[in-house]
């Protein structure tokens, strides 16, 4: 059974730090694409990064792009996204995904059909 746990997510003050982990199971890490989205109140849903662990490559959304890292450790199956200087414009729930790696097709990574969600964790940006 294919699962994807998401957790980290809280409540941080503007300009403070979290660090979202994304623990995969159920498949072959290094052959899926992980991608983190987020969805606000009333919003739709947002491509926030993605990641290729087998190739080492990332993508970032503008709104995020210096803000926001990820990074996988493949020995934990494990994606995490660091997420510094947090404005409140960043609370959302925020969501792994998975998608078989489509090798140099991932820079389409926002408009990819993931196949594999997990159940999101909250992020809260107040003072």
């Amino acid at each position: 059974e294919v699962q994807l746990v998401e957790s980290g997510g809280g409540l941080v003050q503007p300009g403070g730090s979290l660090r979202l982990s994304c623990v995969a199971s159920g498949f072959t890490f290094d052959d899926y694409a992980i991608g983190w989205f987020r969805q606000a109140p009333g919003k739709e849903r947002e491509g926030v990064s993605c990641i290729s662990p087998r190739e080492r490559i990332t993508y970032y959304s503008d709104s995020v792009e210096g803000r926001f890292t990820i990074s996988s450790d493949n020995a934990k199956n494990t994606v995490y996204l660091q997420m510094a200087s947090l404005v409140p414009e960043d609370t959302a729930v925020y969501y792994c995904a998975a998608v078989e790696d489509p090798g140099g097709l991932l820079s389409l990574w926002k408009l990819w059909p993931f196949d594999y969600w997990g159940q999101g964790t909250q992020v809260t940006v107040s003072s």
